[in-house]
């Protein structure tokens, strides 16, 4: 098995578009064109506690996003039904993207080893990457926590509360 790739800040972003679970493609050029900053995030499952800990803090604090020019996506392997199920209850606002076929995981490389009591297993690391508008990461980070890395991940940016 070859080691995923492993970006740092300061790397170009790999350009996609993907979709979301209502249809609409989302992309990455596109986006930076209109002078916007991309959070993509990367989590391993809808509606499990970490992965609902982890979108919720997004969503409470997309309005001091939005006004920074930071949209954010989140991206899972799970189908355009679950993130359908996922995004109307917990009321998010913002986008999650389709990649079943885990496409977007193995170009960011967020389908790494994983360890779990001993049993060794392939996964999605839960990642989160800054992609500024010039297209490149201002800030990238691999194995990231659920609980506070939004808090941390705005203050990182400068985006204090």
């Amino acid at each position: 098995m070859t080691e995923p790739v492993t970006f740092e800040a300061g790397q170009r972003a790999p350009a996609f578009a993907a979709m979301d679970a209502a249809g609409n493609t989302h992309d990455l050029n596109a986006t930076l064109a209109e002078g916007k900053h991309v959070i993509l995030y990367f989590y391993p499952r809808d509606s499990t506690p970490g992965c609902t800990t982890q979108a919720c803090d997004f969503r409470d604090n997309m309005a001091r996003l939005n006004t920074e020019s930071y949209v954010v996506w989140g991206v899972s392997k799970d189908s355009a039904r679950s993130h359908d199920n996922f995004s109307t209850k917990q009321d998010l606002n913002f986008p999650l993207l389709l990649d079943e076929d885990g496409s977007l995981h193995e170009t960011f490389g967020t389908w790494r080893m994983k360890k779990n009591y001993g049993k060794e297993y392939m996964g999605c690391s839960r990642s989160t990457f800054v992609i500024a508008p010039d297209g490149t990461f201002a800030w990238a980070r691999y194995n990231v926590r659920a609980k506070g890395h939004v808090e941390m991940l705005m203050r990182e940016l400068g985006l204090g509360a």
